[in-house]
């Protein structure tokens, strides 16, 4: 590419005659003044080379319930399967570690009698039985955490007709 400028007038010297004003150039041009080349880019002085940040102010003026409603489900569907397997993690350490066989003991001793037996911990706190009631309870709050979720995006998108809805900031840096 090559400049489409003409040459500049060479600076007078300082004997007699005013010099004419000369603007910064943005672009130079080859490695001279005159010389003809590719046009560079010159680097501004002066400037700050402080990062500007773009800032804009939104409202969040509505929810759609359906959508809430499909991000709840699928969170709390995951949040429930975060539950079951940290059980049985649980579960299986604590197996390892004999805690259910030690306090198993201790209540057997304290709840048994002469001719029989008192209450075993082991059974009841079997791996099944507590994974049973594990997956029970991270149902029943899939669905109450999809409902509540559902509900509250409706109540939002009611309280923002009043009110205006939720202002956010938002800052893109460079």
């Amino acid at each position: 590419m090559s400049s489409t400028r003409q040459p500049q007038p060479q600076p007078q010297p300082r004997g007699g005659a005013q010099q004419p004003y000369e603007p910064p150039q943005a672009y130079r041009t080859g490695g001279g003044r005159d010389e003809a080349g590719p046009a560079v880019r010159a680097p501004r002085t002066g400037a700050g080379t402080v990062p500007r940040t773009r800032k804009a102010r939104l409202r969040v003026a509505r929810t759609d319930p359906w959508s809430v409603m499909k991000v709840s489900f699928l969170l709390s569907i995951a949040l429930g399967i975060c539950t079951v397997v940290a059980v049985a993690v649980l579960w299986m350490v604590m197996d390892a570690m004999g805690v259910f066989s030690t306090v198993g003991r201790t209540i057997s001793e304290a709840t048994g009698s002469a001719e029989g037996g008192g209450f075993d911990l082991q059974s009841f706190l079997s791996l099944p039985r507590v994974l049973l009631f594990t997956s029970v309870i991270a149902v029943i709050d899939v669905v109450l955490a999809t409902a509540l979720a559902t509900l509250g995006s409706f109540i939002y998108n009611l309280s923002a007709g009043f009110v205006g809805g939720v202002e956010l900031t938002l800052a893109e840096d460079e």
